[in-house]
């Protein structure tokens, strides 16, 4: 693989195969630095691994992928740039990236008025719905994740809450979306705080969800630091109420950074890949979750996360669809939009004109953190 510095952009990397002339480009934009790196640098060594992979395989149809990968360091005016220059100036076929969901619509209005093939890794509905032709995603809907948690809640009886959400694109669309569900599963929110992306201490917060006069538990939609602050301020006061977070923050991380105490007993909707080793063996994501867990940590010499699972995802279905579809950017779309239960880490995916997400919520699992790890509850 041949590595490029410059210093015109901030972090640009290009990748490719050891081909002097790949034959297919596939293009990346990923915050692999900056405030979402525990998102993108997960995502694009996953990326990387899988394209190696692959290439050492023989390629797609004996063609080899050529990978042009950027970091936008999570600024969604760098990855619009970026999304610009690898369709004018790299020439891609289709592009993966959009770690956040800033960065993720910045890439999809490139990538529709250039009708290129994207697969964002970001977890807003609003990148597949309303559905856009040439853009597709991995990662649940924020909406699915308020509907998991809200079922879980309304199995052990709790039906009025208290909710802090961050104020970044993530935590408002899933702060939105769950208002908007609550009534459907008889969810009462008495209490709505939120915190900005740089706040250090919610403890005022929490403390007016505390007072607040027949609050049963918390829910914090969010990703990044803010989530395991809430945690440990959350602890530091003392509150006894169970405390729900988001996808956003379903990694190791988030446990290190909470702190294993203070985490003890939060519970998320997860994917597969953090229970892979309690994952029965009639689970049909066993198989896949396995292999790459296994594959990413012998490489790289650290936990897997969910976050590079939507990547291995994304890059899987791409390359899947780059079969039927080659180089030809609107065949491989009609090739995604086409694919019919796929089994990947984060779910098994079936895509239709109606549906560029192809998930239902059997793709999610109620996790716990349970003496420092994950444990799974349904």
């Amino acid at each position: 693989m041949k590595l490029l510095m410059t210093t015109a952009v901030s972090a640009l990397v290009v990748l490719g195969s050891t081909a002097a002339m790949a034959d297919i480009k596939l293009g990346a934009s990923l915050s692999a630095s900056g405030p979402a790196a525990f998102l993108g640098d997960p995502e694009a060594k996953t990326i990387e691994m899988m394209v190696e992979q692959i290439n050492e395989a023989g390629g797609i149809n004996g063609e080899k992928i050529d990978l042009v990968l950027y970091d936008d360091g999570g600024d969604p005016n760098k990855a619009r740039t970026f999304a610009t220059r690898l369709v004018e100036d790299d020439e891609v076929v289709a592009i993966i990236g959009g770690s956040t969901t800033g960065t993720t619509m910045s890439i999809l209005s490139v990538a529709e008025d250039a009708e290129v093939p994207f697969i964002s890794l970001a977890g807003a509905i609003q990148i597949i719905d309303p559905v856009h032709k040439w853009v597709f995603k991995t990662p649940h809907t924020d909406r699915m994740a308020c509907e998991k948690i809200f079922s879980d809640m309304q199995q052990k009886g709790i039906t009025k809450i208290g909710m802090i959400s961050g104020t970044d694109g993530f935590g408002a669309s899933m702060q939105a979306q769950c208002k908007d569900v609550a009534p459907k599963y008889a969810i009462e929110i008495l209490s709505d705080e939120t915190y900005g992306p740089q706040d250090a201490d919610m403890t005022p917060q929490l403390t007016k969800i505390r007072n607040t006069d027949g609050v049963q538990a918390i829910l914090n939609p969010g990703f990044g630091q803010g989530p395991a602050i809430v945690t440990r301020n959350k602890a530091q006061l003392g509150i006894d109420l169970p405390l729900y977070e988001s996808h956003g923050v379903a990694s190791d991380g988030f446990i290190e950074l909470a702190g294993a105490a203070a985490a003890e007993g939060v519970r998320l909707p997860g994917t597969a890949l953090l229970v892979a080793a309690i994952l029965p063996d009639s689970d049909p994501q066993k198989p896949v979750v396995t292999a790459y867990k296994t594959a990413y940590e012998a490489k790289y010499g650290e936990t897997v996360s969910t976050f590079g699972g939507y990547a291995h995802d994304a890059v899987d279905l791409m390359t899947n669809a780059m079969k039927t579809g080659g180089s030809d950017p609107a065949a491989i779309r009609d090739a995604l939009e086409a694919t019919q239960g796929y089994v990947g880490t984060t779910g098994i995916y079936s895509f239709s004109p109606e549906d560029h997400l192809g998930l239902d919520l059997s793709a999610f699992k109620m996790l716990e953190i349970r003496d420092g790890g994950w444990t799974l509850i349904d």
